[in-house]
């Protein structure tokens, strides 16, 4: 696992990489918004989504959550 910041997801996305957007927060969350051409996984559900939403192995998957404090 590697931790990318900001600016490295923003310049991924200008330069069109493949990749999955994965945010794993509630659905209602992810409804009042989230970053365009993210996929919505709740965390809790992970086990279940991911296989039929991320079907190409090889793609680097990048997941974006709120920080708990």
């Amino acid at each position: 696992m590697n931790i990318i910041s900001k600016q490295d997801l923003k310049a991924m996305m200008d330069r069109g990489e493949k990749f999955y957007l994965v945010e794993a927060l509630a659905p209602e969350a992810y409804q009042r918004a989230h970053l365009p051409g993210a996929i919505n996984i709740p965390w809790d559900q992970a086990a279940q989504l991911a296989p039929q939403l991320l079907p190409e192995k090889n793609r680097p998957v990048i997941t974006y959550c709120s920080k708990f404090t």
